[in-house]
């Protein structure tokens, strides 16, 4: 779905200094009202999801934080985030109201989750991190913005989703203690472009998720990682943690491959026993192309 960004003109009357041009004064001091609406958009989670389902960004627990920034060139003009579940952070959530003067801009949006201590810092428009936590489903899009003018502007952004998912199913029941799953990625990173939607980094990182799995039952536990190259192989750790985080059994496994966008699944034993086996089994196919999400 579409959503529109509007620009209204509202002129300010200034006098001119004798080392400033008429121009200059102007550009200087006329600020055009912005409207950012993300309310209403739509998304397929097609490749994430067995069906087809289309959520209002209200409704779809995926998104519960929206980051807009405007930037010129590496400065930060403008930047405003909604957490959804304080609504003390906006009227209505996805649609900010904002004011920027003539000039030449990079539009950032970020569409994300936030857990426990997780924290994800925008800087520019060619990087943002997960400094803190885990990374989370994310959702992003840039686009330039020229305010030439105080006449009325209509925009239209795709917002995407630019991680690589992982899910790892035990066929084996979890035991009691087991607290914990860590899933640690060899490579890819933390770190990111919103505009190209890659990793900046390669160095790796690490997802902690609790087992809400019964005792004796079998678990599912998904991690997300921002990957280097739009697919990109890399060796997996997982490990079962109890409830101090001491690690209780750990296993690789080698060359696992991921796409943005997709989910790639492994299967095997992370609760083994002496009778156990702990061999893995990876599903490489990739899932049919997702269609992004549009606002």
């Amino acid at each position: 779905m579409k959503k529109e960004l509007v620009l209204a003109g509202l002129c300010l009357l200034a006098a001119s200094c004798s080392t400033e041009t008429v121009e200059d004064v102007m550009n200087q001091q006329v600020l055009a009202p912005v409207t950012v609406s993300v309310n209403d958009f739509s998304m397929s989670q097609e490749g994430f999801s067995t069906t087809r389902a289309t959520t209002p960004v209200a409704n779809y627990g995926g998104v519960k934080v929206v980051t807009l920034a405007f930037y010129d060139g590496e400065m930060e003009v403008y930047k405003s985030t909604q957490l959804k579940d304080d609504a003390t952070t906006y009227t209505t959530f996805g649609e900010f109201n904002l004011s920027l003067p003539k000039g030449s801009y990079t539009m950032v949006v970020l569409g994300y989750v936030l857990y426990d201590d997780d924290e994800l810092t925008l800087t520019s428009p060619t990087q943002a991190e997960y400094t803190n936590g885990c990374i989370r489903e994310t959702f992003a899009a840039t686009q330039a913005v020229n305010v030439t003018s105080t006449t009325a502007l209509n925009l239209t952004a795709t917002l995407n989703r630019i991680i690589a998912c992982l899910q790892v199913i035990s066929t084996d029941g979890r035991t009691a203690n087991v607290n914990k799953v860590r899933m640690t990625f060899a490579t890819g990173g933390k770190r990111f472009s919103p505009t190209s939607g890659l990793a900046t980094v390669n160095t790796g990182s690490a997802s902690t998720v609790g087992v809400s799995a019964a005792a004796g039952t079998t678990s599912t536990s998904t991690g997300f990682v921002f990957l280097t190259t739009d697919e990109q192989t890399m060796d997996v750790t997982i490990e079962t943690l109890d409830s101090d985080g001491n690690t209780i059994y750990s296993t690789v496994v080698n060359n696992v491959p991921f796409k943005r966008n997709r989910r790639t699944k492994l299967s095997g034993s992370i609760y083994p026993t002496a009778a156990t086996s702990s061999a893995f089994s990876v599903e490489t196919s990739w899932l049919d192309d997702a269609d992004p999400i549009n606002f």
